[in-house]
């Protein structure tokens, strides 16, 4: 299979282009950064000049492919708005060249529609975008799905490894700004989790299986409490932990104030059964108390 990747030169995207080329398929990834388009023609890949403003790019990459892998998104959060927006935007381009060919769209786990401390489901359905802007992801996915498109959703966890940690690696660089590693009371507020390579296997596995309106749930660990995230941190940190209330989560944490107050597991038992997928990497806990700091 030749697959199309957008974010190929990303931290999933260098991850799955390997993966699948080690599984036999081509990969075309689109990048408009000359460094990056080295580093991903080196790992074996073909080189698609372009962007995601670049419809004509995104057009031809898909045209050109078997298969499709949204992966890209800009995680400015100063702008995440448009981004959301814009990301709506990209994946409706993506299905208006599919012609029967499969595509996966990604999502968060946390982008589910479910109660406070629920654990998500595949079968949860999506949020609004009007309360929750990143599930104009799913919103678009489904819409094509509706009109016929052979279109799936992988829901992300906090994807890792010893570099980097989804949200937990901004929250590094705040604990080192700020002397301290903190979560907010308690502690029990969970995120889930997988190791990068476990992630990569899952959107190949996903690919490869190729069943419209299939939503996956790439968590290999349910939850993992803030607490524990943070003690591990401040070991490996050297540096002290502490409880701080919710009424302070914002002037330590900033916008991501919400997301680590949030209680929010995540079950992959029907991805797990679907795909026969068994995650097999390193805990986020393990990675952390490994971590390569720079």
């Amino acid at each position: 299979m030749r697959v199309f990747i957008t974010g190929a030169t990303g931290f999933i995207g260098m991850a799955l282009t390997a993966d699948l080329i080690a599984a036999g398929h081509e990969v075309v990834g689109l990048c408009r950064n000359p460094d990056k388009a080295a580093a991903l023609a080196a790992a074996g890949a073909r080189v698609l000049e372009g962007s995601l403003e670049d419809e004509a790019s995104l057009r031809a990459g898909v045209e050109a492919a078997d298969g499709v892998v949204h992966l890209a998104f800009n995680h400015d959060f100063s702008t995440y708005m448009a981004n959301c927006a814009d990301d709506r935007r990209v994946i409706g381009v993506l299905g208006e060249a599919l012609a029967g060919k499969p595509l996966l769209v990604t999502s968060g786990t946390s982008m589910a529609a479910v109660g406070d401390g629920e654990p998500a489901r595949e079968d949860s359905p999506p949020a609004r975008s009007a309360l929750v802007p990143r599930a104009a992801s799913e919103e678009a996915a489904f819409a094509l799905i509706a009109a016929g498109a052979n279109v799936g959703v992988v829901r992300l966890p906090q994807v890792h490894d010893r570099q980097r940690q989804g949200l937990v690696s901004p929250c590094i660089a705040i604990f080192r700004e700020k002397g301290m590693c903190a979560y907010v009371g308690d502690g029990a507020s969970r995120w889930p989790a997988a190791h990068v390579s476990d992630v990569a296997r899952l959107y190949r596995l996903a690919l490869e299986r190729a069943e419209p309106g299939a939503v996956y749930h790439a968590s290999a660990e349910d939850g993992v409490s803030q607490k524990a995230i943070a003690e591990t941190l401040a070991a490996r940190l050297d540096l002290p932990v502490r409880s701080i209330p919710l009424e302070e989560a914002g002037d330590l944490f900033g916008v991501f104030a919400l997301f680590v107050g949030r209680d929010s597991p995540s079950s992959s038992e029907i991805t797990r059964a679907k795909l026969a997928w068994t995650p097999t990497g390193p805990t986020l806990l393990e990675d952390l108390a490994r971590l390569e700091l720079v």
